[in-house]
């Protein structure tokens, strides 16, 4: 690939762009708003110039309920021989494009497994899809150009191929993405006026809970507009699970000895079903989930405290896993949880005891 344009440069539009651009390709970038093209042109993500030829690929990186005529003028201005949208949602769009009479062979639907809580061209990194699944759905009418140049865009962005039907992915995306994001909210909302006594409580479990509860709004409203349905058969299913936990939780605390049996039972069940669910999420590098030993280790907040922590269990040969870190409520210092393999865990605890780190137990 030589040229593309990106229509639509906010977040996942200007990393894509930058990613294309760090890889040679000559990348022309258009937004309805010259500000945002403008930004993301000063970032290195391409140039705000149109191009003067049509280009090898369109990158459509609008919200969903614009694919269909962001593609449709596209198409119309013959802005390049190939595009593909980038959003959130396949089944909506696609559909909206045969409404549209476009041509569906130089069409192809595909995602990214990939983001953050900020949105824009300031928040785009050129590394933001390597190692992420990239969905791509073509249909018998893709023809083999337009397929092999979204392969090559994966390929550049160093993203994982993944090949779906536009409704299997809906229904996929809404299980894994939309729920979630939703209950992280609801749980967040909580938290809105909430004592202030408990909030100074939250720990890592809270705040992994609602980590992405700080996403923009508008955004979402975006996304779960154009793909409501299955969205709304997942939390359906969760309600359910809501209501069966809360009759458990207020068995327990009842009087008779039989209620709160069953009522331990319902909380066992729904643990246990969590536990299941949870082992099937793929591990690293997308393998089988592996059962890491936590290391937990007290830092300082202070410059190069981190780096050092990695660099003696470097030194040690020990290859960690997985790190979290949870903050201290109103302490200059926090816990380093370093995920390794169990065999290892004894060497690392001995390495780091040795250079002088205090443990958690």
């Amino acid at each position: 690939m030589r040229t593309a344009v990106v229509i639509g440069t906010g977040l996942i539009g200007t990393s894509a762009a930058l990613a294309l651009t760090s890889r040679g390709v000559t990348v022309h970038l258009r937004d309805q708003d010259p500000s945002a093209a403008r930004t993301a042109a000063a970032l290195g993500a391409g140039t705000d110039e149109p191009p003067a030829e049509q280009a090898e690929l369109a990158v459509v990186a609008v919200p969903p309920a614009h694919i269909g005529h962001t593609v449709a003028e596209a198409q119309a201005q013959g802005v390049a021989r190939s595009y593909l949208d980038v959003a959130s949602v396949k089944g909506g769009p696609r559909r909206d494009l045969e409404g549209l009479g476009c041509d569906l062979s130089r069409y192809i639907g595909t995602h990214p497994m990939a983001g953050k809580e900020r949105s824009g061209p300031l928040a785009a990194t050129a590394d933001l899809f390597e190692g992420r699944p990239w969905v791509l759905t073509p249909t018998p009418e893709t023809d083999t150009a337009t397929l092999n140049l979204a392969l090559e865009l994966v390929a550049l962005c160093r993203a994982v191929p993944v090949v779906m039907d536009a409704d299997e992915h809906d229904r996929a995306v809404a299980l894994v993405s939309h729920t979630p994001q939703l209950l992280a909210s609801m749980v967040a909302a909580r938290l809105q006026h909430a004592d202030d006594t408990a909030v100074r409580l939250s720990g890592q479990g809270i705040r992994d809970v609602t980590r992405i509860a700080a996403s923009e709004p508008a955004m979402w409203i975006d996304i779960l507009s154009a793909n409501p349905g299955p969205v709304a058969d997942v939390l359906a299913a969760v309600a359910g699970d809501l209501d069966e936990t809360v009759q458990a939780l207020r068995a327990l605390q009842s009087a008779d000895e039989s209620k709160r049996t069953n009522g331990s039972a319902g909380i066992e069940d729904v643990l246990r079903r969590g536990n299941a669910g949870r082992a099937r999420i793929p591990g690293k590098h997308g393998s089988a989930p592996t059962a890491y030993e936590t290391v937990a280790v007290l830092i300082g907040d202070q410059p190069g405290e981190l780096a050092r922590l990695f660099a003696d269990a470097g030194r040690a040969g020990i290859n960690i896993e997985d790190v979290r870190i949870e903050h201290s409520t109103g302490q200059q210092a926090g816990v380093a949880q370093l995920m390794v393999a169990p065999s290892a865990a004894p060497a690392l605890t001995a390495a780091l005891r040795e250079r002088g780190w205090s443990l958690r137990g």
